[in-house]
């Protein structure tokens, strides 16, 4: 987006004090007409930096726009170095908290797990202590954590989840699903005393305050001696609980005692706005999870560092490993900031290859899953929309896709279908099939290059809801041909939108994207890879549906005009008016007459063929 001089008019005067300031590192202190502070941001070259603010025809996000649009003034300070004006830029941050810098809020609320005081008791998850003479472990300071090991302790160790009340629902009702399924030990059919609930009831504690290890350790203990002593039905439920535990351990990335003492840091855009997820692993456990919305998307390795600056500003202890999902502005700034901050060496690194990357997609997953709230999407796909943009170049993640199809058998019957994909989604009512009008032989090219053209004079009509929306990206069902046939095309109609090709194998399945002169493999980013493959085969089933449709309309016209005095046009009226043969047939003669036009002798001929049509 460009800024003028309409929407901010102080404009030539910020740019002829830029023209002055020194080419030093520093920091610059934007402010608005009231004088309050708004951003806050270090350069190494304050000139280059504060000038690419206010240059004339600088595309800007919008984030970076509105603020521009506010600065009335502003100020700057010297640095010896770019390190000290990132200490500085953090110090005056954390002191005048600007409106348009990454600002996040420390949550000082508390989770504890509940064991209930009951004769039965149960664990749950709970946002505040009451004095009701339950056991409370805690407090964390994850409200995920609390839920993540009370589920998991359940789960593991079959407890009830239920609404029953015992004993008083012991035997009155049939087993819940859960039950059956194996994931409930099932108390309501009798078969457990008290004293045996009781006890598996503080294994499963044991379990959530020493973790797998130590519970493996004590339950084995317990299997041994029960053996031992030719308890052998209890030996068995033990072996099974261990073996529970065990493949919780193994099957979940919340236990990996592997993993080194780290955070995980991701970040998540979609079309405009931006959030963050942070995963924090110690002792080989992942202890805490962390999302935060950020508001207006901006240049990712920029919003990844300010995040993390801002982040670690407001937490007394960081782990020594660090790990990125993508590369910041200054990695190694940043980890010199860190160190200096805390005292002891930390490693900030974003790794490439092994289980570490693992780790990194957990937490773009959990980003992804928290912007897909704000966005209304899934998480998938918010992930196909990002990473396909990132495959593409794009700067961001496009909002409208449309994508073109052609069908034909033979040289009859030529027709295309496009489809347009809202964030992600289809949006139906924006689909448009075309007839192919200028086109007389099979020729997929110059189809193409008709509908491209029809589609793209309607949009400069502006008449039509679904064509006065310009793509963010338009894709073609073909290869390289198509591509480079297309693309002169749309810059001849001054249509500036990126346009690439959909590859399919032998088999018929999306196998790439073709730019022109070579091709992208998607195999790597499966979610994106989902989306366009989503797109080519819905694309697909609009063209041959639409293909199908106009060729059984055509045999359809082909019967009516065998009678005498019903030509075309005529039987196009008939069609237009009862559109399925299912109605003709119901219709009577005076109707038939009345539609096409015609005598009552030529109706009633009319209606005798209709009738005999299978």
């Amino acid at each position: 987006m460009h800024i003028t001089e309409e929407h901010n008019p102080r404009l030539p005067y910020l740019r002829d004090k830029t023209s002055k300031l020194t080419t030093s590192p520093g920091v610059y202190i934007m402010k608005d007409k009231g004088g309050k502070i708004i951003y806050i941001g270090k350069a190494k070259n304050l000139h280059n930096r504060v000038t690419s603010y206010f240059r004339k025809g600088q595309d800007h996000l919008p984030k970076v726009w509105k603020m521009v649009s506010n600065v009335h003034d502003y100020e700057f300070i010297v640095t010896d170095s770019e390190f000290e004006a990132l200490v500085l830029e953090c110090s005056l941050i954390k002191m005048h908290t600007p409106k348009y810098n990454i600002l996040l809020k420390d949550d000082k609320g508390y989770s504890y797990i509940r064991v209930t005081n009951e004769q039965y008791p149960r664990i749950q998850a709970v946002l505040q202590k009451s004095d009701d003479g339950a056991e409370y472990i805690g407090p964390y300071t994850s409200s995920f954590t609390v839920k993540q090991a009370v589920e998991e302790a359940n789960k593991v160790f079959r407890l009830p989840t239920c609404t029953k009340v015992f004993p008083r629902d012991i035997k009155k009702e049939r087993p819940c699903l859960n039950y059956h399924i194996k994931r409930c030990m099932g108390v309501c059919t009798g078969h457990f005393s008290e004293e045996e609930y009781r006890k598996t009831v503080a294994q499963a504690v044991d379990y959530i305050k020493n973790g797998s290890a130590q519970s493996v350790e004590r339950l084995t203990a317990e299997m041994e001696r029960a053996a031992e002593e030719l308890e052998f039905e209890l030996a068995a439920k033990l072996r099974d609980r261990i073996q529970a535990i065990t493949k919780a351990a193994e099957s979940q990335k919340v236990i990996d005692e592997t993993i080194p003492d780290c955070d995980i840091i991701a970040i998540s855009q979609n079309v405009e706005i931006a959030c963050a997820s942070v995963i924090m692993y110690r002792g080989g456990r992942l202890t805490d999870k962390a999302d935060y919305y950020l508001g207006d998307r901006a240049e990712p390795a920029q919003m990844l560092e300010e995040f993390a600056l801002s982040f670690y500003a407001m937490k007394e202890e960081a782990p020594k490993n660090i790990l990125l999902a993508e590369e910041p502005a200054d990695i190694e700034m940043l980890e010199q900031y860190l160190r200096e901050k805390y005292g002891h060496a930390i490693y900030v690194a974003v790794p490439k290859r092994g289980h570490l990357t693992k780790l990194c997609t957990l937490a773009k997953n959990n980003a992804n899953a928290f912007i897909s709230v704000r966005v209304g999407r899934t998480g998938r796909e918010v992930a196909g929309l990002e990473e396909l943009a990132r495959a593409l170049g794009m700067e961001k993640p496009p909002r409208f896709i449309e994508c073109y199809d052609i069908s034909n058998l033979a040289s009859s019957d030529m027709v295309a279908g496009m489809v347009v994909f809202e964030n992600g989604r289809p949006c139906r009512k924006f689909y448009r099939k075309f007839t192919i009008k200028t086109v007389f032989e099979q020729n997929d090219y110059a189809c193409m290059t008709e509908v491209i053209e029809r589609r793209f004079a309607e949009y400069k009509k502006g008449e039509d809801e679904g064509f006065s929306q310009l793509p963010d990206l338009i894709l073609l069902d073909g290869g390289n041909g198509h591509v480079n046939t297309i693309r002169p095309v749309l810059e001849r109609l001054g249509i500036k939108v990126p346009l690439y090709g959909l590859v399919k194998d032998d088999h018929h399945r999306t196998r790439a994207i073709a730019t022109g002169n070579g091709e992208i493999s998607l195999l790597k980013s499966r979610s994106a890879f989902s989306l366009v493959t989503q797109i080519q085969d819905e694309v697909h089933r609009v063209a041959i549906s639409y293909q199908k449709s106009k060729r059984k309309k055509s045999s359809f016209t082909l019967e009516l005009t065998q009678v005498r005095g019903v030509g075309d046009k005529k039987a196009q009226k008939l069609l237009r008016e009862f559109k399925t043969k299912e109605a003709l047939k119901r219709a009577s003669m005076e109707e038939l007459r009345a539609v096409a036009g015609i005598t009552i002798e030529t109706a009633r001929e009319l209606k005798k063929i209709i009738d005999e049509m299978s």
